[in-house]
Parts: C-alpha cells; sequence; structure tokens
C-alpha cells in the first residue's frame, strides 16, 4: 500500500503537469508512483476477486473457471 505521502505526491505531480509542466527527473517520478499505485491496485483488486464465489439463482457455483484456476494457484503459492 502507498503512504500518505506517495499518493500526496501523485496529486501533487499531476496538478504541476496540468499547471506548468514537469522536468525529466519529476516526469519520472512520476512515472514510478504510478506504476507502484497500480501494481498495488491490481494486487488489491485481485485479493478481492478471490474472496468471490458467483451464485445463481438455484445455488449452483458458477463461479469461472479462470477464476477458480487463479484461486487454485494462489492457495497452492502458500501451502
Amino acid at each position: 500500500m502507498l503512504s500518505k505521502q506517495e499518493l500526496a505526491r501523485i496529486n501533487e505531480l499531476a496538478k504541476l503537469a496540468k499547471t506548468t509542466g514537469l522536468t525529466a527527473e519529476e516526469a519520472k517520478e512520476q512515472k514510478e508512483l504510478r506504476e507502484a499505485y497500480l501494481q498495488t491496485f491490481r494486487k488489491s483488486f485481485t485479493n478481492q476477486l478471490h474472496q468471490v464465489t458467483v451464485v445463481d439463482e438455484n445455488g449452483n457455483d458458477v463461479t469461472p473457471d479462470s477464476l477458480k484456476e487463479s484461486k487454485k494457484r494462489k492457495n497452492e503459492r502458500f501451502h
């Protein structure tokens, strides 16, 4: 998870980019921070999906096979 300072810096750099523009160093920093943010977001989203089971109106598990396989791979890594 990114710290509050890192999130604030992402927003600060975005504002600078819109107003005065970024230096090459600031653009590099912005890119690195955005990549870290996206990696954290994707990991969190994947973890949320692994908690989901899709059930139809008859109570049957209709979770997509790709999600079931992803859950299984995750569980195998931890056991």
